[in-house]
C-alpha cells in the first residue's frame, strides 16, 4: 500500500516509514530492543545502525546519536497489551487512557519512552 501526499508542485508516494531512535551505546539498545520485538535486528546496514520491521512497510531504527540520545519516544499498538507486556518481559503501569485505549510506556536503557497502546483504532 503507498499512499500519496500532493503539494502545489508534485506528488510523493510514500513507501516505507521509518521510526527512528537515538541511543548511545548499540549494543545495549540492540540487546533491549532484540527483548521488546522478541527476536533480533532484522537489519544491520552499519555498525552504528541497526533495524527491525514491525509491519510490512514499516520500520523501527536504532541508531547512535549521542545528543539526541533518551530523548525519544516510539508508540507501538499491539493487539493484546497484557499479553504482548507478559510475552515480551516488560512491565509498567497500565492506564487507562480514554475510549477503550489503555497505555504502558517503559524506558529503554537510554531512557527513551516506548508507549504500548492497546485498543488503539485509526477512528474514534
Amino acid at each position: 500500500m503507498n499512499f500519496r501526499f500532493a503539494s502545489s508542485h508534485n506528488v510523493m508516494t510514500i513507501q516505507h516509514v521509518l521510526a527512528v531512535v537515538p541511543v548511545s551505546d548499540i549494543d545495549a539498545a540492540r540487546s533491549f530492543y532484540a527483548q521488546l520485538f522478541g527476536r533480533d535486528a532484522d537489519n544491520n546496514p552499519m555498525p552504528s545502525l541497526v533495524e527491525w520491521q514491525v509491519l510490512p512497510q514499516a520500520w523501527v531504527q536504532v541508531t547512535v546519536d549521542e545528543n539526541r540520545a533518551g530523548r525519544g519516544q516510539l508508540n507501538l499498538a499491539v493487539d493484546d497489551l497484557d499479553t504482548h507486556l507478559r510475552e515480551v518481559g516488560m512491565s509498567g503501569e497500565i492506564v487507562e487512557a480514554n475510549k477503550g485505549v489503555r497505555l504502558c510506556t517503559v524506558s529503554d536503557p537510554d531512557g527513551n519512552q516506548i508507549t504500548f497502546l492497546g485498543g488503539f483504532r485509526v477512528e474514534y
